[in-house]
């Protein structure tokens, strides 16, 4: 049964973009209400308070322009959790600083965990797809071609899979990963490994990463998947030098190329299949399309960005976003 109207939950952080306040808008337009949460003003500038009494819980949030509560939610949009603790540096001594981050954290999150609503997405299940190598094993279970894979910190093993991999071999952190050096954030991008890596192969011992097979592009694709919707996007990345091997290297440059793309319906099978394993209602899939007319796939993100797909469809991944949070288009269940 669709809802009219519902009152939606929106886990985010002020310096967010703007596809954040277009689903905003379209929930509100649609007769929702929305009550915004920006973690990082929690909890020099909010506070987060459960109490559970004669059989009723009561969950409030105190912001600075008012109070309200969260035990009647419709539905949640875990959108981002960007920098909890924020500013808890200037009042606390550095030796109490990680154990309140680490509170605050497990308040949070242990509260989204215990509402009843609809999720988009649950935090658990984002923890689950923290795992790589499961969504490999999920995306081949699927019915989808993943590349010839090698995660491991053993020197020994990556030689013997560069060894027996043709077409060379692209190496990869598992998570979301910048380096900072004199206050500023160098992000690390997919990359070939070249022999000059193999003369510092000893130091994988200590971080462990993620190789695939190199595969030649066509084309890359950014599969947005909303409920059951799917919008599909194709970039040729092979434009320029810096894109070859991570397009978001000059994502910004190649913004406004990216094009509508039909997928075969196999391949949206399989996806659809993927987002069901999962209980998934909102995934950011990364495909492969090579010269030979074959799909690959790279991973799933639930929390994947949108905002610049979204201006090429005329915003209409916003409005599937908030049709779904409404409960005003079809759901998928949740695990």
């Amino acid at each position: 049964m669709f809802m009219n109207n519902g009152k939606i939950l929106v886990i985010t952080h002020s310096a967010d973009n703007a596809a954040t306040d277009q689903v905003i808008r379209y929930i509100e337009e649609a007769g929702g209400a929305v009550v915004r949460f920006d973690v990082d003003r929690y909890p020099m500038h909010a506070s987060l308070t459960t109490v559970y009494r004669a059989g009723e819980w009561q969950l409030m949030l105190e912001l600075a322009e008012g109070t309200y509560r969260l035990d009647d939610l419709t539905a949640v949009w875990y959108r981002r959790s960007y920098h909890i603790g924020k500013g808890l540096e200037s009042v606390l001594e550095k030796e109490y600083l990680g154990t309140s981050i680490g509170e605050l954290r497990r308040t949070l999150f242990g509260m989204l965990e215990g509402l009843p609503c609809f999720q988009l997405e649950r935090y658990s299940t984002y923890r689950r797809l923290d795992s790589k190598e499961e969504q490999l094993r999920t995306a081949a279970a699927c019915g989808l071609q993943v590349p010839a894979t090698c995660i491991t910190n053993s020197p020994a093993q990556l030689k013997a899979f560069m060894e027996q991999t043709a077409g060379g071999v692209i190496g990869k952190m598992q998570s979301a990963f910048a380096i900072y050096r004199e206050g500023e954030e160098h992000v690390v991008f997919t990359n070939e490994i070249t022999t000059a890596h193999l003369e510092q192969l000893d130091q994988l011992q200590y971080c462990p990463m993620m190789f695939q097979q190199k595969l030649e592009k066509q084309l890359e694709l950014r599969i947005t998947i909303v409920g059951k919707k799917i919008f599909s996007f194709a970039i040729d990345s092979q434009k320029l030098p810096a894109s070859q091997t991570d397009w978001r290297k000059e994502g910004a440059a190649l913004a406004e190329e990216w094009q509508p793309y039909l997928l075969p319906p196999a391949i949206e099978q399989s996806l659809q299949a993927l987002m069901d394993t999962y209980g998934l209602n909102y995934g950011a899939v990364d495909l492969i399309l090579t010269p030979e007319g074959e799909y690959y796939f790279l991973e799933v993100n639930a929390a994947g960005e949108f905002f610049w797909l979204d201006k090429l469809c005329h915003h209409a991944i916003s409005r599937q976003m908030a049709a779904v949070l409404l409960g005003q288009a079809e759901r998928r269940k949740g695990k």
